[in-house]
């Protein structure tokens, strides 16, 4: 005679999330004892988790959190789509995003190794995970202060939780235009801030091949040089976001809208799941 009854197993499986078979057989190896058969729950979730540590985590989500002059952002990665919508998964990405604020970290890895109720950050989202039932991981960590910092989260299918974040740091009262700036940015994927920030090899790189394919198009000797620094300038315009021609409108730059508005960007962070 089982030692346990309907409300203990609807107790246990909201407690932990775990299946109703698998709730079932917990109660029955702990004599009905909830404390023992949560503890048999995570033993076998974590060796669960063990043996999906090799799997991929191509969906997820992204979050964000601005609070006096800092942004924080977080990639939280989940293996499917159905699991990356639950309110589960989306509480516990909440719950490391808490994490990442309280303990000011800059990296992934800074905050893996952060320490909450005695055990490490990474532990603690892996036992997360095993309750889900998947894989689950934190990507990334970014963080940045300024005056002001605009954030803005895109779904880019409505049924999802947001997978493409972003944070603008600004100086200035315009927040609408600093809102906008950061919807272009989200939708024009700047490599870069400004000129400055491209690493000198790639511009050079981009100078040779300028070059190389002026030559191989028979470009007069005297053009080129005119024609490189062109063909370098709309590299700049592509990658860079105070060179990209605003989404809104596109004949004037980024950086002249926001000098038009009183704004000074000071920088930017963008994720998207997976990329």
């Amino acid at each position: 005679m089982a030692n346990y009854t309907a409300a203990d197993i609807k107790a246990l499986r909201e407690k932990t999330g775990a299946g109703m078979m698998d709730v079932k057989k917990a109660l029955e190896e702990a004599q009905g004892d909830q404390a023992k058969a949560i503890e048999i729950l995570r033993v076998k979730g974590l060796k669960g988790a063990t043996k999906r540590e090799g799997r991929s985590t191509s969906d997820g989500l992204v979050a964000t959190r601005v609070e006096d002059g800092v942004g924080t952002m977080i990639e939280f990665n989940s293996e499917t789509d159905f699991v990356a919508k639950s309110d589960k998964f989306v509480q516990l990405a909440d719950e490391v995003l808490d994490l990442a604020v309280k303990n000011g970290a800059e990296s992934a890895e800074a905050l893996l190794a952060a320490e909450v109720d005695g055990k490490s950050v990474e532990q603690f989202i892996t036992e997360g995970g095993a309750a889900l039932g998947e894989k689950v991981a934190l990507r990334r960590v970014g963080r940045i202060t300024g005056a002001h910092v605009e954030s803005y989260l895109h779904r880019t299918n409505k049924d999802l939780p947001p997978q493409v974040g972003v944070l603008l740091a600004y100086e200035g009262d315009n927040a609408e235009v600093a809102h906008d700036v950061a919807v272009h940015i989200a939708a024009m994927s700047p490599k870069y801030f400004s000129r400055e920030d491209v690493p000198a090899e790639l511009v050079e790189k981009e100078r040779e091949i300028a070059l190389e394919t002026a030559k191989n198009e028979g470009k007069p000797e005297q053009a080129l040089p005119k024609i490189v620094e062109g063909r370098v300038g709309g590299f700049f315009k592509e990658n860079c976001l105070l060179d990209q021609g605003f989404a809104k409108e596109p004949k004037k730059s980024v950086a002249s809208v926001l000098e038009e508005a009183g704004v000074a960007a000071t920088g930017f962070l963008r994720f998207r799941v997976g990329s």
